[in-house]
């Protein structure tokens, strides 16, 4: 009986060690994300955590229109989740960004790289393991790529993050578009990431609520998008705190999804 006993310890113990070492103990679903395309056209989400979280479904992956993807993630987990439009990832790279928006170093999976911007950043900070409410928000404090929605599973009109009202690049500024090799505007860059400004930035002598307010760049971005994180001290905060284990984070989610893109 003891040898009997022994044999099972030991085969425990070797199935332990290979969890441990694959890393697979630490990343032990807790909760699951809904990635949906309602775009006309294919995406590549990605995904980035922040230091010390696990990379969730390897930093990255292809999403054709009108299709849901799944993403386990731990019931503890901080990172930010975009989609990158028109990648090619089939022709010699040359130091050229695979991606015409949301581009990751040229690869398909991230592995933890932040993508490029201008790029619409849903922020995420999940605390189910700790049983306090998660917190999320959309930001295009550094521009925006596409709309996107995000809400809980079951859907709460007080944890939602709605949409746009309108097509941020069909009104971009001249000065914050970013083209195309066929003359469209494919994102539209914060006034931040275009002037460097600390004006714009909310830094140094700035870098308050009572000194850095809002400027006719985040107004138009709010007046489009109001639900979204427009500049660094947007009030009253478009952050949502709500308890789930399920999240759905949707792309294109109302009719400025009809936008044309060469992906």
């Amino acid at each position: 009986m003891r040898m009997k006993f022994s044999r099972i310890s030991s085969a425990l113990l070797v199935l332990i060690c290979h969890f441990i070492t694959s890393g697979k103990l630490r990343e032990v679903e807790g909760c699951t994300i809904y990635i949906t395309n309602k775009c006309p056209f294919p995406i590549w989400p990605a995904t980035a955590p922040n230091t010390g979280y696990p990379v969730l479904a390897n930093g990255g992956f292809y999403l054709p229109p009108g299709r849901i993807h799944r993403i386990g993630a731990p019931g503890d987990w901080s990172g930010r989740i975009w989609a990158r439009t028109g990648c090619n990832f089939d022709e010699p790279i040359n130091h050229k960004p695979a991606c015409e928006t949301g581009d990751c170093d040229g690869k398909l999976e991230c592995e933890g790289t932040i993508g490029l911007p201008p790029v619409t950043l849903v922020e995420m900070t999940i605390q189910y393991d700790k049983r306090q409410p998660s917190f999320y928000d959309v930001s295009v404090v550094d521009g925006y790529n596409l709309p996107v929605s995000v809400t809980n599973k079951p859907a709460s009109s007080k944890c939602l993050i709605g949409g746009c009202s309108r097509n941020l690049k069909d009104i971009c500024p001249l000065e914050l578009q970013v083209i195309n090799d066929a003359g469209q505007v494919m994102a539209c860059k914060s006034a931040c990431l275009a002037f460097n400004r600390d004006s714009f930035c909310c830094r140094n002598k700035y870098g308050s609520p009572d000194k850095c307010k809002p400027s006719v760049y985040s107004s138009l971005f709010k007046r489009a998008c109001p639900s979204y994180v427009t500049y660094a001290f947007d009030t009253p905060s478009p952050v949502v705190s709500c308890s789930s284990d399920e999240f759905v984070i949707t792309f294109c989610p109302d009719k400025w999804g009809t936008e044309h893109s060469s992906a």
